[in-house]
C-alpha cells in the first residue's frame, strides 16, 4: 500500500530506520537460532555414528558371523539406525562412482562404448550374482570382524543404487545444451572447472530423481543384503530387512506390521529432511531464462540458508577444489572437443576393437569351459528358456507402467501444486521395501489361488516401475518455463500440447527411465519369483528363481550360467531396442 502524501519525510525516515533496526535484529536471531539448529543436528548425526560404529567392526567369534538375529521389537529402531548407516555409505560411494564412470563413459570416445556396454551388462547382473562372487573376498579383506560382512552388504546396497545414476548422468552429458558447451570451451574452463559449473549443474535434477530412485533401490533389496544366504551359509547382519526376513520365517505378523510402520516414518523423515529440501534447491539449476511457475518452500532448506553451515562448507572444500583443479590442469583445457585428439587414427581404433574382440572371445571360451565342465550344454537351454519367461514378464511390466506412468509423472513434473501435494505420498510407496510385503502377498496368492507365474509381475513392478515414474517428472520437471508460458500464450491446449511440448520433452527421460525399469525389473525376479512365508513357498519358473536357488545351494556353474543369460538378453534388447530410441530422443528431442 502507497504512504499516504500527510506522512512528512522525517516521519518515513525514521519509521523506516526503526523498521530496519528491527528487521536486523530478527535476521541476527533467526540466523544464531538456525545456526543452533544446524550444529545440534550435526552432532546427533555424528554422536549417532559414532555410537553404532563399534558394533560395525565387533570382532567375529570362532563360530563365524551369526545367521539368526534377534526379533524382539525392541531392538528395531537400532535396527533402523544400522540399515540407515548401509544406505547412506552406499549411496556415497554410488555417486562417487556415478561421477568417475559416468564422465568417461561419456567423453571418451573407445573406452566410452566399452564403458557403456559394461553398464548395460552390470545392471542386469542381480545383486544375488554380485554376493556370490564377492562375499568371500570381503570376508577374507577383514578376518575375524563383523566389518567384512558389512562390506558384502554395502556392496550389494551399491549394486542396486549405481547403474540408473550412473547412466542418468551420463545421458546428461551427452545433452548438454550446445551454447552451455560453446560457453565453456569459450572460456577456456579447465576439466574440473567444467565438470563443477556445467556438467554437475545441468545433470542435477534428473540425477536427483535418480538418487531418490536408487534409495528405493537399495531398500527393495534390504532383505538379501542383511540377510545373505550364499553357498548353503546364511550371514545376519542387524538390520530392518533381515528384522523382517527373521520375523517372515517366525510367523510373526506383528513384527512385520512395526517393521512396515518404523519404515512408513523413515521415508517419511528422510522426505521432509533430506528430499524436499534438496528438490527445491536444485530448482535454480533449471536451463531456462524465465522463473518458475511458484515457488516452493521447505523449512529445512530456510533454517540451512539462514545459518552460516553453507560459508563453512564452502572454506572447508574450496582447497580441495583448487587442488583438483591444479591436478587436472596437464589434461588441456575444453578449447576443443572431446576426445582431444586423435579422434579418427583409424589404426588406434583397429587395435582397441582388436583387443575387445580378444577379450570377449576369452570370455565366451571361459563360459563355454565352465558349462562344459560343469551342468552341461543342456542346462545353458534350460536357462535360456526360463530367460525367456522372465523377459516376456519384464516386457509387460515396462509396457503397462509406462502407458501408466508417463502422463501421470508428466503432469506431476509439470505442475509445482500437483508435485508438492503428491511428492510425499510418492517418496513412501517408492522408497517402502516392496518385499516387506511379500510375505503378506505369499498368503494372499494362496488363498486366492492366484498362480506365481503371473503374480510375480505385480511385486516386479513394485520396485521396477517407479524408475520410469521418476525420470519421467525430472524430465518433465526440466522443461523449461519459457516453453511453457510460450504455448499458453498460443493456446496450445489439449492432446495438441501432449504431441508437441509434453511428450517430445520427457522422452529421453522416459527411455532412461525405461532402461533402468527393465534392469531393475531383471535385477527384481530373483526376490520376486520365489515368495514364501514360514512353511509356505511359491516358485515362479524363470531366470530370477533359477538364479536364487542355484546361489542358496551353492551351484556356482549354475549361478554363473544365469547370470550370463540375464547378461546376455539385457544387452541385446539394449542394443537393438533401446539405443535406437536413446540416439533418436539425442538427435530429435534434446532440449
Amino acid at each position: 500500500m502507497a504512504l499516504s502524501p500527510f506522512i512528512t519525510h522525517a516521519e518515513t525516515a525514521a519509521g523506516g530506520h526503526g523498521r530496519s533496526t528491527a528487521g536486523t535484529r530478527t535476521s541476527m536471531t533467526a540466523a544464531v537460532a538456525s545456526d543452533v539448529i544446524v550444529v545440534a543436528g550435526i552432532l546427533v548425526l555424528f554422536g549417532t555414528i559414532a555410537w553404532m560404529l563399534p558394533d560395525v567392526d565387533a570382532t567375529l567369534g570362532p563360530e563365524g558371523p551369526p545367521s539368526h538375529i534377534s526379533t524382539d521389537p525392541a531392538n528395531l529402531p537400532y535396527y533402523t539406525l544400522r540399515s540407515l548407516l548401509r544406505m547412506a555409505v552406499a549411496l556415497l560411494f554410488s555417486l562417487i562412482f556415478t561421477f568417475i564412470y559416468g564422465l568417461a563413459a561419456a567423453r571418451l570416445r573407445r573406452v566410452g562404448k566399452v564403458l557403456t556396454l559394461l553398464l548395460d551388462i552390470l545392471q542386469s547382473v542381480p545383486v544375488l550374482g554380485f554376493l556370490s562372487a564377492t562375499i568371500t573376498i570381503w570376508i577374507t579383506l577383514f578376518p575375524h570382524s563383523m566389518l567384512g560382512v558389512e562390506a558384502a552388504s554395502v556392496f550389494a546396497i551399491f549394486t542396486s543404487q549405481a547403474w540408473n545414476m550412473t547412466f542418468s548422468f551420463r545421458n546428461s552429458l551427452l545433452t548438454e545444451p550446445q551454447e552451455l558447451d560453446e560457453a565453456a570451451r569459450s572460456f577456456r574452463l579447465t576439466r574440473w572447472q567444467r565438470f563443477w559449473k556445467l556438467d554437475v549443474p545441468n545433470s542435477t535434477i534428473p540425477l536427483l530423481w535418480n538418487c531418490m530412485m536408487s534409495v528405493s533401490g537399495g531398500w527393495f533389496f534390504l532383505t538379501a543384503s542383511e540377510m545373505i544366504s550364499v553357498n548353503n551359509t546364511t550371514y545376519a547382519l542387524p538390520g530392518i530387512g533381515s528384522f523382517v526376513e527373521e520375523s517372515a520365517a517366525n510367523r510373526e505378523l506383528g513384527n512385520i506390521g512395526l517393521a512396515i510402520v518404523a519404515m512408513i516414518l523413515v521415508v517419511l523423515l528422510i522426505d521432509i529432511g533430506v528430499w524436499r529440501p534438496l528438490i527445491i534447491w536444485s530448482q535454480k539449476f533449471r536451463n531456462e531464462q524465465s522463473s518458475a511457475d511458484a515457488p516452493r518452500s521447505s523449512l529445512v532448506l530456510n533454517v540451512i540458508r539462514r545459518s552460516h553451515i553453507d560459508d563453512l562448507l564452502g572454506a572447508a572444500f574450496r582447497p580441495i577444489g583448487e587442488a583438483l583443479d591444479v591436478a587436472m590442469r596437464p589434461l588441456g583445457r575444453t578449447g576443443a572437443r572431446w576426445p582431444l585428439r586423435g579422434a579418427g587414427r583409424r589404426a588406434g581404433d583397429v587395435v582397441f576393437a582388436a583387443a575387445c574382440a580378444g577379450v570377449l572371445i576369452a570370455a565366451a571360451a571361459g563360459l563355454v569351459s565352465t558349462i562344459g565342465n560343469g551342468p552341461g550344454l543342456a542346462e545353458l537351454g534350460t536357462a535360456l528358456y526360463d530367460g525367456g519367461l522372465t523377459f516376456l514378464r519384464v516386457a509387460v511390466l515396462t509396457l503397462v507402467c509406462s502407458v501408466i506412468w508417463v502422463p501421470i509423472g508428466a503432469s506431476i513434473g509439470m505442475n509445482p501444486r500437483l508435485s508438492r501435494m503428491l511428492q510425499p505420498l510418492i517418496q513412501i510407496l517408492s522408497s517402502f521395501p516392496a518385499n516387506f510385503v511379500f510375505p503378506l502377498a505369499t498368503l494372499v496368492f494362496i488363498a486366492w489361488g492366484i498362480d506365481i507365474n503371473w503374480g510375480s509381475i505385480l511385486l516386479m513392478a513394485l520396485g521396477a516401475q517407479w524408475y520410469i515414474l521418476f525420470n519421467v517428472i525430472a524430465g518433465a520437471n526440466s522443461i523449461p518455463s519459457d516453453l511453457v508460458e510460450m504455448t499458453r500464450n498460443l493456446g496450445v491446449t489439449g492432446f495438441l500440447r501432449w504431441r508437441t511440448l509434453i511428450l517430445p520433452s520427457v522422452f529421453g527421460a522416459w527411455c532412461e527411465g525405461g532402461i533402468t525399469a527393465a534392469g531393475g525389473a531383471w535385477n527384481a525376479s530373483i526376490v520376486s519369483e520365489v515368495v514364501s512365508y514360514g512353511n509356505h513357498t511359491l516358485v515362479a519358473r524363470g531366470l530370477g528363481s533359477y538364479i536364487t536357488q542355484a546361489t542358496e545351494s551353492g551351484q556356482t556353474a549354475r549361478v554363473v550360467i544365469g547370470v550370463a543369460v540375464m547378461s546376455a538378453i539385457v544387452v541385446i534388447v539394449n542394443r537393438v531396442f533401446w539405443a535406437p530410441l536413446q540416439r533418436l530422443a539425442s538427435r530429435r528431442f534434446s532440449l
